[in-house]
């Protein structure tokens, strides 16, 4: 066996981030989890706890320690970009962020993107805006990640990959509520708004992602990598997924051409090509094959 790796995740406690945790441990590696304290990382890892968005803290809390990799499971804005490259630079080898499909909010195309969509040199940082009011960034996640990229591919102190996730399903642990709200009106027989011209996205199980994740920390390549598993989903086939366990239940699609639609609802394309990670190593599997297991594993096998 090779020499075990240090590897610093941030965050790591719940869903994609204590699988990935899980698997780092498995493989023999000697991993911390840093996060402000509120809730404990699996058993195993170190624990440091540090706000990420205060330097000082982060740095206290550190010490002097130095890591193979860190692995950034909730780097939203480029403000928090920024503090990560002053205070691991020297630290780490290699830094790996968890970005998200979001970056091509502003993309609409019928076949799926491919990383070059988004150049994070060409994507300008604005580190004034209001990046500390939950409902801005909130509203502004896409932004925020797209910036938080471009902090780090603009000032490579260290090599670094971009994670772009397609939307995640799956787990018992699902903390979203966004399958919860189609089982809720699929139980209801209620009607779930959806857009007049309803677009496929590209999605990828909670499990196969930690997967992603725990591949990339191994491996040298750099830069924006899209993950999401083969085929796309649109939202008629969640819905046939749910309804399926829920056969007293019924599927009401509401139209709308403008307004709030049903989360993985999409008024635009939302699809991602996993080419260059499938070019990489990565074998990804078939979305419609694992969809009904995951919608069992979220609302339970009872559909509840």
């Amino acid at each position: 066996m090779g020499k075990a790796r240090e590897i610093l995740v941030i965050g790591g406690s719940r869903y994609v981030g204590k699988r990935l945790v899980a698997r780092l441990l498995a493989a023999g590696d000697r991993v911390t989890v840093l996060n402000r304290g509120s809730s404990t990382p699996p058993p195993g890892a170190t624990h440091l706890v540090a706000d990420r968005d205060d330097e000082t803290s982060l740095v206290a809390a550190l010490g002097s320690r130095t890591f193979d990799v860190v692995v950034d499971q909730v780097c939203y804005t480029p403000r928090q970009a920024e503090i990560a490259r002053r205070v691991f630079t020297g630290r780490t080898g290699r830094y790996v962020m968890t970005s998200t499909v979001e970056v091509y909010e502003y993309e609409d195309s019928i076949t799926p993107v491919r990383e070059d969509a988004v150049d994070p040199l060409t994507v300008p940082v604005d580190l004034e805006l209001p990046w500390d009011e939950p409902e801005f960034l909130d509203a502004h996640y896409g932004e925020g990640k797209r910036q938080a990229e471009a902090v780090f591919a603009a000032a490579p102190d260290f090599p670094y990959v971009a994670v772009r996730v397609a939307h995640v399903l799956g787990g018992d642990d699902d903390f979203t509520g966004r399958l919860e709200h189609y089982a809720s009106r699929i139980r209801a027989r209620e009607p779930i708004a959806v857009p007049f011209s309803n677009q496929p996205a590209t999605y990828i199980h909670v499990e196969e992602i930690a997967d992603f994740l725990a591949w990339a920390v191994g491996e040298d390549f750099t830069g924006p990598v899209n993950a999401a598993s083969h085929g796309p989903l649109t939202t008629v086939d969640l819905c046939e997924a749910i309804v399926a366990r829920i056969p007293e239940g019924k599927v009401v699609l509401q139209l709308v051409e403008v307004g709030e639609v049903s989360p993985f609802s999409f008024f635009r394309s939302y699809g991602m090509d996993n080419s260059r990670a499938t070019r990489l190593g990565f074998t990804f599997r078939t979305a419609p094959v694992w969809l009904m297991s995951a919608v069992a594993e979220t609302l339970g096998k009872g559909g509840n």
